[in-house]
Protein backbone atom coordinates (compact mmCIF):
# COMPACT_ATOMS: atom_id res chain seq x y z
CA UNK A 1 0.00 0.00 0.00
CA UNK A 2 2.71 2.61 1.03
CA UNK A 3 4.67 1.83 -2.66
CA UNK A 4 1.67 3.14 -4.35
CA UNK A 5 1.56 6.86 -1.92
CA UNK A 6 3.68 8.69 -4.58
CA UNK A 7 1.53 7.51 -7.14
CA UNK A 8 -1.51 8.11 -5.40
CA UNK A 9 -0.16 11.73 -4.29
CA UNK A 10 0.79 12.56 -8.61
CA UNK A 11 -2.99 11.62 -8.56
CA UNK A 12 -4.25 13.86 -6.74
CA UNK A 13 -2.03 16.79 -7.23
CA UNK A 14 -3.17 16.31 -10.91
CA UNK A 15 -6.91 16.60 -9.86
CA UNK A 16 -6.33 19.53 -7.81
CA UNK A 17 -4.84 21.54 -10.68
CA UNK A 18 -7.08 20.51 -13.36
CA UNK A 19 -9.48 21.26 -10.92
CA UNK A 20 -7.97 24.82 -10.71
CA UNK A 21 -7.54 25.85 -14.08
CA UNK A 22 -10.96 24.34 -15.33
CA UNK A 23 -12.42 27.37 -12.82
CA UNK A 24 -9.93 29.92 -13.35
CA UNK A 25 -8.82 29.33 -16.87
CA UNK A 26 -4.89 28.99 -15.31
CA UNK A 27 -3.29 27.42 -12.28
CA UNK A 28 -2.63 23.94 -13.75
CA UNK A 29 1.32 24.55 -13.93
CA UNK A 30 1.54 26.90 -10.99
CA UNK A 31 -0.02 24.04 -9.10
CA UNK A 32 1.41 21.13 -10.25
CA UNK A 33 4.68 22.08 -10.57
CA UNK A 34 4.79 23.48 -7.53
CA UNK A 35 3.87 20.20 -5.38
CA UNK A 36 5.14 17.43 -8.62
CA UNK A 37 9.06 18.16 -8.08
CA UNK A 38 9.03 17.28 -3.90
CA UNK A 39 7.31 13.96 -4.83
CA UNK A 40 8.70 12.33 -8.26
CA UNK A 41 12.07 15.44 -9.23
CA UNK A 42 11.71 17.89 -11.65
CA UNK A 43 12.88 16.04 -14.64
CA UNK A 44 9.87 13.63 -14.41
CA UNK A 45 7.75 16.58 -13.46
CA UNK A 46 8.54 19.20 -16.45
CA UNK A 47 7.62 16.70 -19.24
CA UNK A 48 4.52 14.91 -17.13
CA UNK A 49 2.46 18.32 -16.73
CA UNK A 50 3.11 19.47 -19.98
CA UNK A 51 1.49 15.93 -21.41
CA UNK A 52 -1.33 16.31 -19.14
CA UNK A 53 -1.95 19.87 -20.13
CA UNK A 54 -2.51 19.30 -23.41
CA UNK A 55 -6.18 17.47 -23.34
CA UNK A 56 -6.95 20.00 -20.37
CA UNK A 57 -5.89 23.46 -22.93
CA UNK A 58 -8.12 21.72 -25.80
CA UNK A 59 -11.03 21.29 -23.70
CA UNK A 60 -10.65 24.69 -22.42
CA UNK A 61 -10.05 26.29 -25.96
CA UNK A 62 -13.23 24.76 -27.64
CA UNK A 63 -15.16 26.25 -24.89
CA UNK A 64 -14.11 29.69 -24.88
CA UNK A 65 -13.17 29.35 -28.57
CA UNK A 66 -16.26 31.94 -29.64
CA UNK A 67 -14.17 34.46 -27.53
CA UNK A 68 -10.74 33.60 -28.74
CA UNK A 69 -8.85 37.53 -29.93
CA UNK A 70 -6.16 35.63 -32.11
CA UNK A 71 -4.60 38.81 -33.59
CA UNK A 72 -4.23 39.11 -29.45
CA UNK A 73 -2.47 36.02 -29.17
CA UNK A 74 0.15 35.22 -31.94
CA UNK A 75 2.73 37.72 -31.01
CA UNK A 76 3.02 35.78 -27.43
CA UNK A 77 2.89 32.44 -29.62
CA UNK A 78 5.70 33.69 -32.22
CA UNK A 79 7.88 35.21 -29.66
CA UNK A 80 7.29 31.94 -27.43
CA UNK A 81 8.88 29.66 -30.19
CA UNK A 82 12.32 31.24 -29.39
CA UNK A 83 11.90 30.76 -25.47
CA UNK A 84 10.51 27.33 -25.41
CA UNK A 85 14.37 26.03 -26.43
CA UNK A 86 16.01 27.51 -23.97
CA UNK A 87 13.83 26.94 -20.97
CA UNK A 88 14.76 23.29 -21.99
CA UNK A 89 18.46 23.77 -22.16
CA UNK A 90 18.04 24.80 -18.83
CA UNK A 91 15.92 22.30 -17.51
CA UNK A 92 18.75 19.50 -18.61
CA UNK A 93 21.77 21.55 -17.58
CA UNK A 94 21.06 23.34 -14.14
CA UNK A 95 21.23 21.98 -10.65
CA UNK A 96 17.90 20.95 -9.63
CA UNK A 97 18.27 22.95 -6.82
CA UNK A 98 19.13 26.01 -8.23
CA UNK A 99 16.00 25.23 -10.92
CA UNK A 100 13.32 24.49 -7.74
CA UNK A 101 14.22 27.69 -6.51
CA UNK A 102 13.88 29.90 -9.44
CA UNK A 103 10.76 28.38 -9.58
CA UNK A 104 9.75 29.04 -6.24
CA UNK A 105 10.39 32.89 -6.29
CA UNK A 106 8.34 33.12 -10.16
CA UNK A 107 5.66 31.21 -8.45
CA UNK A 108 5.79 33.41 -4.79
CA UNK A 109 6.21 36.60 -7.10
CA UNK A 110 3.38 36.07 -9.55
CA UNK A 111 0.84 35.08 -6.49
CA UNK A 112 1.91 38.04 -4.43
CA UNK A 113 1.24 40.75 -7.76
CA UNK A 114 -1.94 39.15 -8.05
CA UNK A 115 -2.96 39.58 -4.56
CA UNK A 116 -2.32 42.90 -4.02
CA UNK A 117 -3.19 43.76 -7.31
CA UNK A 118 -0.70 46.05 -8.67
CA UNK A 119 -1.33 48.61 -11.05
CA UNK A 120 1.09 48.40 -14.25
CA UNK A 121 1.13 50.38 -17.74
CA UNK A 122 -0.97 49.27 -20.20
CA UNK A 123 1.87 47.56 -22.83
CA UNK A 124 0.91 49.08 -26.24
CA UNK A 125 3.69 49.04 -27.86
CA UNK A 126 4.19 45.57 -29.53
CA UNK A 127 7.73 45.00 -27.77
CA UNK A 128 5.69 44.08 -24.94
CA UNK A 129 3.70 41.52 -26.65
CA UNK A 130 7.14 40.07 -27.87
CA UNK A 131 8.81 40.33 -24.73
CA UNK A 132 5.95 38.57 -22.46
CA UNK A 133 5.90 35.51 -25.36
CA UNK A 134 9.53 35.43 -25.02
CA UNK A 135 9.98 35.41 -21.29
CA UNK A 136 6.53 32.47 -21.20
CA UNK A 137 8.45 30.33 -23.31
CA UNK A 138 11.44 30.09 -21.45
CA UNK A 139 9.48 29.45 -18.16
CA UNK A 140 7.52 26.93 -20.21
CA UNK A 141 9.96 24.98 -21.33
CA UNK A 142 12.02 24.68 -17.93
CA UNK A 143 8.95 24.76 -15.44
CA UNK A 144 5.82 24.58 -17.30
CA UNK A 145 4.89 27.99 -16.06
CA UNK A 146 4.07 29.98 -18.88
CA UNK A 147 1.30 31.12 -17.56
CA UNK A 148 2.74 34.70 -15.13
CA UNK A 149 3.77 36.48 -17.84
CA UNK A 150 0.69 36.36 -20.12
CA UNK A 151 -1.67 36.46 -17.28
CA UNK A 152 0.03 40.01 -16.57
CA UNK A 153 0.25 41.11 -20.07
CA UNK A 154 -3.42 40.63 -20.75
CA UNK A 155 -4.04 42.31 -17.23
CA UNK A 156 -2.51 44.82 -18.46
CA UNK A 157 -4.18 45.37 -21.70
CA UNK A 158 -7.61 44.86 -20.55
CA UNK A 159 -8.87 41.35 -21.79
CA UNK A 160 -12.26 40.79 -20.87
CA UNK A 161 -12.74 37.27 -18.49
CA UNK A 162 -14.35 35.20 -21.63
CA UNK A 163 -11.59 36.67 -24.16
CA UNK A 164 -8.67 36.25 -20.97
CA UNK A 165 -9.75 32.60 -20.86
CA UNK A 166 -9.98 31.79 -24.59
CA UNK A 167 -6.76 33.72 -25.29
CA UNK A 168 -4.59 31.80 -22.39
CA UNK A 169 -6.01 28.28 -23.70
CA UNK A 170 -5.28 29.01 -26.78
CA UNK A 171 -1.69 30.15 -26.22
CA UNK A 172 -1.09 27.45 -23.37
CA UNK A 173 -2.17 24.63 -26.45
CA UNK A 174 0.39 25.67 -28.81
CA UNK A 175 3.04 26.71 -26.73
CA UNK A 176 2.65 23.14 -24.52
CA UNK A 177 2.48 20.98 -28.29
CA UNK A 178 6.53 22.86 -28.60
CA UNK A 179 7.30 22.03 -25.14
CA UNK A 180 6.24 18.30 -25.90
CA UNK A 181 7.83 18.28 -29.07
CA UNK A 182 11.33 19.57 -27.38
CA UNK A 183 10.79 17.34 -24.56
CA UNK A 184 10.83 14.74 -27.32
CA UNK A 185 13.81 15.68 -29.41
CA UNK A 186 16.18 15.97 -25.27
CA UNK A 187 14.74 12.60 -24.37
CA UNK A 188 12.51 13.94 -21.75
CA UNK A 189 9.49 11.51 -22.34
CA UNK A 190 10.60 8.62 -20.38
CA UNK A 191 8.78 5.33 -19.65
CA UNK A 192 8.00 6.46 -16.02
CA UNK A 193 6.95 9.84 -16.96
CA UNK A 194 4.53 8.16 -20.02
CA UNK A 195 3.62 5.79 -16.78
CA UNK A 196 2.69 8.42 -14.94
CA UNK A 197 0.57 10.49 -17.51
CA UNK A 198 -1.49 7.17 -17.91
CA UNK A 199 -2.06 7.19 -14.47
CA UNK A 200 -3.63 10.19 -14.03
CA UNK A 201 -5.72 10.36 -17.27
CA UNK A 202 -9.08 9.62 -15.31
CA UNK A 203 -7.73 12.77 -12.79
CA UNK A 204 -7.96 14.88 -15.87
CA UNK A 205 -11.71 14.08 -16.74
CA UNK A 206 -12.72 14.36 -13.29
CA UNK A 207 -11.23 17.88 -12.51
CA UNK A 208 -12.48 19.15 -15.82
CA UNK A 209 -15.93 18.22 -15.02
CA UNK A 210 -15.85 19.28 -11.38
CA UNK A 211 -13.82 22.09 -12.24
CA UNK A 212 -16.85 23.52 -14.92
CA UNK A 213 -19.87 22.12 -13.11
CA UNK A 214 -18.46 24.63 -9.59
CA UNK A 215 -17.71 27.42 -11.93
CA UNK A 216 -21.59 28.76 -12.33
CA UNK A 217 -21.83 28.25 -8.29
CA UNK A 218 -18.47 29.70 -6.86
CA UNK A 219 -17.43 32.76 -6.09
CA UNK A 220 -14.48 33.31 -8.66
CA UNK A 221 -12.71 36.40 -6.89
CA UNK A 222 -12.77 34.25 -3.70
CA UNK A 223 -11.80 30.84 -5.26
CA UNK A 224 -9.24 33.11 -6.90
CA UNK A 225 -7.65 34.50 -3.91
CA UNK A 226 -7.90 31.11 -1.68
CA UNK A 227 -5.70 29.71 -4.71
CA UNK A 228 -3.16 32.36 -5.26
CA UNK A 229 -2.20 32.15 -0.80
CA UNK A 230 -1.86 28.41 -1.41
CA UNK A 231 0.24 29.54 -4.10
CA UNK A 232 2.67 31.74 -2.00
CA UNK A 233 2.79 29.31 0.67
CA UNK A 234 3.83 26.09 -2.23
CA UNK A 235 6.41 28.52 -3.99
CA UNK A 236 7.82 29.25 -0.31
CA UNK A 237 8.03 25.68 0.28
CA UNK A 238 9.87 25.70 -2.92
CA UNK A 239 12.23 28.38 -1.95
CA UNK A 240 13.65 27.56 1.45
Amino acid sequence: MFEDMPQIIVFGVILLAVFVQSMAGFGLALVSMALLPGIVGIQVAAPLVALVSIPLEFLLLVKYSSELNISAVWPLILASMFGIPLGIYVLKRVDEDIVLTFLGIVITGYALYSLLEVKLPQMKHPIWAYGSGFFAGLLGGAYNTAGPPVIIYGNCRGWLPAEFKGNLQSFFLVGTLFVVAAHVLSGNLTEVVWLDFLWVIPAIGLGFVAGTWLDRYLNPEVFRKVVLVLLILMGLRLIF
